[in-house]
């Protein structure tokens, strides 16, 4: 994943409600030239409820100010549950842990899409912006009326993602969405799954 697209990833959860402190992450880092202060940042992707362990972070040098958690308070977050999930390579804010899962957020549910092969971005990943798109009508449809009483498509975020269990088998891509069209999400035939455009969609 690209470094922006990276950045991008924290404002995601704020902009769903999860957290209020969670864009903080790459929000604080500083172009300029300043003094760089040792924080923990994500080694690894950490589920919704996980207990985060000492191999989920590692520690970098970034000129920040407040809102992450310094590298002398490690001892404090470990053994505490990740709120939302944490995506590799973010910057650990405070309020990310504590002792339960506040995710998903309200108003939002979580729903579980078999992908079939060619049906999403093989660099596909944790955080992305993503539309859930219902595939192409099959040979024998008549069209017209049948059409239209198809599900239209539904926007959220991914949370996860499962490789197929056999060769040739979907890739289960775990997607938050609005608890009002989980269903639609859910009832989509041969779904595919396609990357929204990043512009307009960084602020919380």
């Amino acid at each position: 994943m690209s470094g922006g697209r990276r950045r991008r990833l924290g404002w995601v959860w704020a902009g769903l409600g999860a957290v209020a402190v969670s864009a903080v992450g790459f929000a604080v880092v500083a172009q300029a030239m300043g003094e760089r202060t040792p924080v923990l940042v994500l080694a690894r992707d950490v589920p919704a409820g996980q207990v985060l362990k000492q191999g989920d972070l590692r520690v970098v040098q970034v000129a920040a100010e407040a809102g992450v958690v310094p590298v002398a308070d490690r001892a404090a977050v470990l053994g505490r549950k990740a709120r939302v999930p944490l995506v590799a390579g973010a910057l650990l804010a405070p309020g990310q842990v504590g002792t339960s899962a506040g995710f998903p957020p309200p108003g939002h549910s979580q729903v579980a899409i078999p992908v079939e092969q060619g049906g999403a971005p093989p660099d596909l990943s944790t955080g992305e912006r993503v539309a859930v798109l219902p595939g192409p009508v099959g040979a024998g449809a008549v069209g017209g009326e049948e059409e239209t009483q198809a599900p239209s498509g539904v926007a959220g975020t991914v949370t996860g993602m499962r490789a197929p269990e056999s060769a040739g088998g979907p890739r289960v891509v775990t997607v938050l969405v609005e608890t009002a069209a989980a269903r639609r999400a859910a009832q989509l035939e041969h779904p595919r799954v396609v990357v929204l455009p990043a512009e307009g969609r960084e602020a919380p």
